[in-house]
């Protein structure tokens, strides 16, 4: 299921990059949460440790480091030679199930641990998928949308890039999927968030950071602190490279609050994953014009569950106040016929060393579904973020 050490998200590696770079003693640990409580097959759990096994095989070829050399200019010579050692560790992985329900966590050096979050994530959808055997569109049928899809997004200058590694139907089904997109003529697909098919399909990689490099520096400096810590962290090590910020870690609000006039012209612009697309536009834009910002200098990257027509409404709300490109993901990637898993991993804890206590980690978001976390520390967090 996993056939490349790149089959992963960029912003994987770029955060590795980070992490061994400013925090090489820090551990993590991550868990997997459910959101749909989907019930799992009898025998998943071991055919999933079966598959996470398997992964301690895989490594770096010399193509695909030339390929990261050539192409993804701001990883350092001593990060890609750290990679080309790199070697997923299984033990750092456990898994069970409990009354059907997956359990699954993942623990130790944030350094290691890091490029678990994805594959896994891509390996649980497709043995369920595999193992559940749904009734799907046929080649034919599928090709039509897909490119009925692209012709759309082409018609109205929808920029977008496919970030659909994670809850994918299957790796073949989006490597065929990112085929279907490029064979039409005009089209706007600009790249993807894999970079295994991003090398093989001669596109872009893109990416930046995550929630959980927000997470980290909440658990470590504060949630009043943790926006500014993160970004100048980010800063420090891209030195203005990867310039699209995450906002929406401990609420957009709270985030803007740090992202004063450097920042902000610093960073080519910002993400939202979260909350209302068009009050976030209104924010961000006026956000800019406060700090004498012309707004149509940066870009918004929509990443929040788009499809097709909520990625148009969006462009076409945003024509004129800023630039816009969208990250589409499962609606690309596992769109052939049965409801796609609804899953995430996410950072629950840190330390800064192995000889530190583990400190509780949450994710506060502009949505309240998509909070993660204990109560009590997300209590504390929206009491210390609120401002009156």
């Amino acid at each position: 299921m996993i056939e490349s050490m790149l089959d992963n998200d960029l912003y994987k590696l770029t955060m590795q990059q980070a992490v061994h770079c400013l925090y090489p003693r820090a551990e993590a640990r991550y868990v997997f949460i459910n959101r749909r409580h989907t019930t799992f097959p009898d025998g998943f759990v071991e055919r999933l440790q079966t598959a996470i096994g398997r992964m301690a095989d895989l490594s770096l070829s010399e193509e695909e480091l030339a390929y990261l050399e050539q192409t993804c200019y701001f990883l350092t010579p001593v990060y890609l030679d750290f990679l080309k050692h790199y070697r997923f560790s299984p033990g750092d992985v456990a898994v069970r199930s409990v009354k059907g329900q997956l359990a699954l966590t993942v623990e130790g050096p944030w350094y290691r641990t890091i490029l678990w979050e994805v594959p896994l994530m891509a390996m649980i959808s497709e043995l369920y998928f595999a193992m559940t055997a749904p009734q799907i569109r046929s080649r034919d049928e599928q090709r039509r949308i897909n490119v009925a899809k692209s012709r759309q997004l082409k018609e109205s200058g929808v920029i977008f890039a496919d970030f659909g590694t994670r809850r994918r139907f299957s790796a073949e089904n989006q490597r065929t999927v990112i085929a279907d997109m490029l064979s039409v003529e005009g089209n706007t697909l600009i790249g993807t968030s894999n970079i295994h098919f991003a090398r093989g399909f001669g596109v872009k990689p893109i990416g930046t950071h995550a929630h959980e490099w927000f997470m980290f520096h909440g658990a470590e400096h504060g949630y009043r602190q943790a926006n500014k810590a993160a970004i100048d962290a980010w800063t420090a090590v891209f030195q203005g490279n990867l310039g699209i910020a995450l906002t929406d870690t401990y609420t957009t609000d709270a985030f803007l609050e740090t992202f004063d006039s450097v920042k902000a012209r610093l960073f080519d612009g910002v993400r939202q994953d979260s909350g209302d697309p068009y009050e976030f536009v209104d924010k961000i834009v006026a956000h800019y014009r406060k700090l004498r910002i012309n707004p149509m200098n940066k870009t918004i990257v929509f990443s929040d569950g788009l499809d097709t027509a909520t990625a148009m409404a969006i462009k076409e709300y945003c024509s004129g106040k800023i630039n816009a490109s969208f990250g589409i993901g499962t609606h690309l990637t596992n769109d052939v016929g049965p409801r796609a898993l609804n899953m995430v991993i996410k950072l629950s804890h840190c330390r800064n060393s192995a000889d530190s206590s583990w400190t509780p980690t949450i994710k506060l978001s502009d949505t309240e579904g998509k909070h993660t976390g204990t109560a009590d520390e997300i209590d504390l967090c929206r009491r210390t973020v609120k401002r009156d």
